[in-house]
């Protein structure tokens, strides 16, 4: 599933194309994707400016002059693709912009989903409602962690992946930083100290600003909107690499824990 930095690059790809353009023509190909598209989505979007495109947790943000906001998720395999040459069967939606642009939003699973929400209430948004901070904003900090996990007996890992906690960060991104703060998964959130976390907040940070450098991780079906495939996963110190040798003199090992795969060395993450 593209994960926070496989969108923050979509949506970075598509803000030369978008930003400051009108749609002079919108074309859902198919009724729904995980769910039915807006029935209001033409009738909004045709003639409308796109004022500014960002992003919430894992969902890119299409901001309009009409007081609304297109919100898409990528779902499992979804990626916009930039001026193609030809539409594929897969290309469930289409924007042709006034200044003869095109892009569109391919998605062979269907598992994304389009929705239209008013601009000035996008914090009312059922997905966005229960959010926690966004990891690379300022929000996100040392002391906001340690209120928030207090009392908590899961894992650090399990933890991080509440949205609730920290909004966007997903499997691949959290094993990542544990490693790079040198903390254990298999942790008790609530006994993590300050000065550990503060260390983690960083790692967060450092982690996923390189991927977004990096373009994503290509995993499956993956790809900029450009086409080109992100290459962060060629840097993984853990995720994915159980039974290699960590830069420490360990070994990377991987056990299950809600349903995902976590990937860590013993050996350099005991606190």
């Amino acid at each position: 599933m593209p994960e926070l930095p496989e969108v923050e690059t979509t949506v970075r790809g598509l803000r030369p194309v978008l930003e400051g353009a009108r749609v002079r023509h919108i074309e859902p190909r198919r009724g729904d994707l995980r769910r039915p598209f807006p029935a209001e989505l033409r009738q909004v979007m045709t003639g409308a400016e796109i004022t500014a495109l960002g992003r919430r947790a894992k969902y890119g943000l299409i901001h309009t002059d009409r007081d609304q906001t297109m919100i898409f998720h990528l779902g499992m395999s979804g990626r916009w693709r930039v001026d193609p040459g030809e539409l594929l069967v897969h290309d469930h939606l289409v924007i042709d912009t006034e200044a003869g642009r095109r892009v569109a939003l391919n998605d062979p699973r269907r598992f994304g989903s389009v929705d239209l929400w008013p601009t000035a209430e996008l914090d009312a948004f059922p997905a966005f409602a229960a959010l926690g901070p966004e990891p690379l904003g300022p929000d996100l900090s040392a002391k906001w962690l340690k209120e928030a996990l207090a009392g908590r007996r899961a894992s650090i890992k399990l933890m991080l992946l509440d949205q609730r906690i920290v909004a966007g960060l997903g499997n691949i991104y959290v094993c990542e930083a544990l490693y790079l703060a040198r903390i254990s998964p298999k942790r008790a959130a609530g006994n993590i100290s300050l000065a550990r976390l503060e260390r983690l907040v960083e790692a967060i940070r450092a982690v996923l600003l390189s991927a977004i450098e990096a373009g994503g991780s290509s995993l499956r079906d993956y790809a900029r909107p450009d086409g080109e495939l992100g290459y962060f996963s060629k840097q993984f110190a853990v995720y994915g690499r159980e039974g290699q040798p960590c830069g420490c003199g360990g070994t990377v090992q991987r056990y299950a824990e809600g349903g995902r795969s976590t990937f860590w060395c013993p050996a350099c993450q005991r606190s």
